[in-house]
């Protein structure tokens, strides 16, 4: 089955250019194939090819196919990215194949990369949502001061991951399955001592992932992979 990541496909008939590039000169598609694509809201469209040149390919849709949600709730995860970007980049693609609907990237106190660019990102995770057949394309957010995210409204079950000592849950007993969440997982070197007791002062739950210690971008995963195991709607 040939994916493409379509978009804007419910006012064009036609794949981005990159997409139209794989289908045409990758794949070698040809007027009269079908395809699947997604919009990366919620739909699958099986699709004809109408034209195949070396710069365009356009389609007629033949068939939308709503996708069921796969979870119940929000799931949201933000992290403060890796120094090493094919950390982080390993992250979002794997995230995106087990499930979630948000990603932030947190600028820590201890944060070791504090620029992002998100539009490699982007496109992984778009190849991550054809890969895992997924017809919702998670939010992908800026680079967001911790204090500023905090402070912002969150509905629903609100957990921060972190090494210090302390009374905490475990994350796999804390989730309220059906509801909104929002897990943050800090930099190599954790959250500060005062980021942590700030996040506690806006309601959010000191959590567990273990008793390993993880990378960041282990525990991120951990922490996304719990949540959604959690809210399956199978």
């Amino acid at each position: 089955m040939h994916v493409f990541y379509t978009p804007d496909i419910d006012t064009r008939l036609e794949l981005p250019e990159e997409e139209a590039a794989h289908a045409v000169r990758v794949l070698r598609l040809q007027s009269g194939d079908e395809v699947t694509l997604t919009d990366g809201k919620g739909c699958f469209y099986r699709a004809e090819i109408t034209t195949a040149t070396s710069k365009r390919c356009l389609v007629r849709i033949i068939e939308t196919q709503p996708q069921p949600p796969l979870w119940t709730g929000h799931l949201h995860i933000a992290v403060a990215p890796t120094k090493n970007m094919d950390r982080i980049e390993w992250f979002a693609e794997k995230a995106t194949e087990i499930g979630l609907d948000e990603l932030t990237f947190l600028n820590c106190r201890f944060s070791e990369r504090r620029v992002i660019k998100l539009e490699r990102i982007a496109k992984i995770m778009a190849s991550a949502v054809k890969q895992s057949l997924k017809a919702r394309m998670p939010r992908l957010n800026e680079m967001t001061d911790f204090h500023t995210f905090i402070n912002r409204p969150h509905k629903g079950q609100k957990f921060i991951a972190h090494c210090y000592e302390g009374e905490k849950v475990k994350l796999k007993d804390a989730i309220r399955p059906g509801e909104n969440v929002l897990a943050l997982i800090g930099p190599e070197g954790d959250f500060s001592e005062e980021e942590v007791k700030e996040a506690i002062g806006h309601g959010f739950v000191p959590i567990s992932l273990g008793p390993s210690r993880l990378r960041t971008e282990t525990a991120a995963l951990v922490a996304c992979h719990l949540l959604n195991l959690k809210n399956q709607t199978d």
